[in-house]
């Protein structure tokens, strides 16, 4: 399980990024979200490496 938190604000960032934040499901700052690992929400957290932090559970 890797817990994922959104760190900086999407402002200023391209419509794929913000799109990808949303679909992690994180919407405000602070906000965090668990999810089980796999190849798909790693790929999702590397394009949104600079906004987020990934923490083990």
């Amino acid at each position: 399980m890797i817990k994922v938190t959104l760190i900086k604000s999407t402002i200023g960032e391209v419509a794929s990024v913000k799109a990808t934040v949303a679909s992690l499901g994180l919407k405000k700052i602070r906000s965090e979200r668990t999810f089980e690992e796999s190849p798909a929400v790693w790929g999702q957290i590397k394009k949104v490496a600079h906004l987020v932090k990934v923490e083990n559970v």
